[in-house]
């Protein structure tokens, strides 16, 4: 939604990379008895007796001497872990992890830095990595004149181009009506643009686009949709919502081929940031480059990140998409790329006056934005998924349309029954506190994106679209946890960017911009937003790990450092327990470890 400013990061990474070496501490442990070659206590954390451990049985792998957080069911730590394959098969004391090192296994010394599981993030595109690759990057732009210069320079460095991709426009620097024709042909003119705004619900295009898409004063808004237009009725070069579809067909779709690209440079990238499984939670049922890069990278084996997919489903499609899913379900079930949800989109974004209100805007006094879904076609939609089984993702920003949302959860649950659906919504911008107890008692995942838990200049325009008292109480976290809530956070990458958990952790816990760190445009690095959900870096650590595994069924499988769970963790710079929450964006990756397999070394590390 925000974030970018990637030589500011990655400045701020190396220098973290240097600070944070060395960092933590050894831990005492308990005096537990000998409980035999199998047994596992509960004394503070896992154990298993060392002493009977045979040749056969040795660990390919024993990181030792470190500060291991387990995230098990007591938040227990330890010292060592030791890893068979892709399985943990020892957490406990450093001492004890020396009998399960034999003469094939590698060992790391870990020296007091703190290990975490692999860290999920629930709810990112990783399809859009191939935008990273061959898009005009317009993040953390701050004026027109930037934003064309950018532009022009990204042509003349591709003299053979001939269509421009791009995002990342932010809404406020362009006002109430967006972008238009007039500001994009001065730098575009003889070729086809459409710039995505960094929420990627409106689309900048210029006159050629128009042309070549047959839009114009005649062409009427789509259902769910915002053509923005001059005095004139025109075109004026912003479309919102629906109304991007308009356009689609004019710009050459990726191939499968670059798609895989952009998921191979995704993977890597995610790798860096210490991610093991990342959740896309939207692609399109239509989209059959997109599935097919997805199932071609999963099966030529070059694929080590947990891929759990959504596919959407649109106001308009009717109940037999539940079976085009289910069939999709089941073509690919038990891949590392699976499709496990439906995403409904509810309504748009508060920065383009989409996003559904139970009070109108004010600066639009009788207008509440776009509800996309007929409540009654979306209740029924709801209860055709939930009889098959499927997990329902939704998009929802505003507080009508999560009441409306969670009122199609409950629709659901009272003609099927009550099952353990976990299902999700996703963003949470403004909520209704008297809606958030429902989260807990219709078992839903709230999943916010914390990086955007900041006064900048979205909040700026906030104040002034719906008032201070709705702004000031943007983005609930503390309350659903207090509520009883899974909550599992995400970065819905690229809108953040870059999705870097330890940025989104510290500001979980702050609410306010790290200090120094110049990745947002118009920062107050002293306010926090609406600091009474202030939580935890535990609780943080929970929800981009447990709760995230929890949010795809995946709990006793990954998300916590445990004796029979998948060896997927990370290795960070500085211990973040323990570190002044202001530095914890400092942190970054030093070693990550997907199902056993090294994937990422920070380079200049040595253990």
């Amino acid at each position: 939604m925000r974030i970018s400013g990637r030589l500011v990061l990655v400045a701020l990474a190396i220098a973290a990379l240097v600070a944070g070496i060395g960092a933590g501490a050894a831990l005492a442990w308990p005096d537990v008895p000998n409980p035999g070659p199998t047994s596992i206590v509960k004394d503070g954390w896992p154990w298993v007796s060392s002493s009977a451990v045979t040749g056969e049985e040795k660990a390919d792998l024993v990181l030792t001497n470190g500060v291991v957080y387990t995230v098990d069911e007591d938040r227990t730590s330890a010292e060592a872990v030791a890893i068979r394959g892709d399985t943990i098969v020892f957490v406990g004391s450093s001492t004890d992890a020396a009998d399960w090192i034999g003469d094939g296994t590698k060992v790391i010394d870990l020296a007091g830095r703190l290990v975490l599981p692999g860290l999920i993030d629930s709810h990112a595109h990783a399809t859009s990595g191939v935008s990273d690759l061959y898009e005009v990057p317009l993040y953390g732009i701050g004026s027109v004149e930037e934003y064309q210069q950018t532009i022009a320079d990204f042509i003349a460095a591709r003299p053979g181009l001939v269509a421009l991709q791009g995002g990342g426009w932010i809404n406020s620097v362009f006002g109430e009506h967006g972008p238009t024709v007039a500001m994009l042909d001065a730098v575009c003119a003889d070729i086809p643009a459409a710039l995505y705004s960094e929420d990627y619900h409106s689309v900048w295009v210029n006159s050629k686009t128009l042309e070549l898409a047959g839009v114009t004063a005649a062409t009427a808004d789509p259902e769910g949709g915002v053509i923005e237009r001059d005095a004139d009725g025109n075109p004026s070069g912003t479309l919102r919502e629906s109304a991007v579809d308009l356009i689609t067909d004019v710009i050459p779709a990726y191939t499968t081929e670059q798609l895989v690209e952009g998921l191979t440079y995704f993977q890597d990238f995610a790798h860096s940031l210490g991610l093991t499984t990342v959740y896309i939670p939207s692609l399109p049922s239509g989209d059959a480059a997109g599935l097919q890069a997805l199932h071609d990278f999963d099966a030529s084996g070059a694929m080590a990140i947990r891929f759990p997919t959504a596919m959407n489903v649109e106001p308009t499609d009717d109940v037999s998409i539940v079976d085009k899913i289910v069939a999709a379900r089941t073509a690919e079930k038990g891949g590392l790329y699976e499709i496990v949800a439906a995403k409904i989109f509810m309504d748009g974004v508060l920065e383009g006056m989409t996003a559904y209100l139970e009070e109108p805007y004010d600066i639009r006094p009788d207008y509440r934005g776009e509800l996309l879904w007929d409540p009654q076609a979306y209740n029924r939609m709801c209860a055709a998924l939930d009889k098959a089984g499927i997990q329902i993702h939704v998009h929802s920003i505003g507080d009508a349309s999560t009441r409306i949302t969670l009122d199609g959860f409950a629709y659901a649950r009272g003609q099927n029954g009550e099952r353990d659906a976990r299902n999700m919504i996703t963003h949470l911008q403004l909520v209704n506190q008297a809606d958030i107890p429902r989260f807990a008692d219709l078992g839903v995942v709230a999943v916010p994106q914390p990086y955007w838990f900041v006064v900048d200049t979205y909040y700026t325009q906030a104040v002034e679209y719906v008032g201070r008292e709705r702004a000031d109480k943007q983005y609930p976290m503390k309350a659903f946890f207090d509520a009883g809530v899974t909550v599992a956070s995400a970065s819905d990458y690229p809108v953040s960017w870059p999705p870097d958990p330890m940025l989104a952790i510290e500001i979980g816990v702050t609410r306010t911009v790290p200090a120094g760190c110049e990745i947002y445009v118009d920062p107050d690095y002293d306010t926090a937003l609406n600091p009474a959900e202030c939580v935890t870096v535990e609780q943080m650590i929970e929800s981009f790990t447990i709760n995230g595994a929890r949010a795809i069924f995946k709990e006793n499988e990954i998300g916590s450092l445990e004796v029979g769970k998948k060896a997927d963790l990370v290795v960070l710079s500085q211990n973040i327990l323990e570190v002044d929450p202001g530095r914890i964006h400092e942190t970054t990756a030093l070693l990550t470890y997907f199902a056993g397999e090294e994937v990422y070394r920070a380079e200049g590390f040595i253990e």
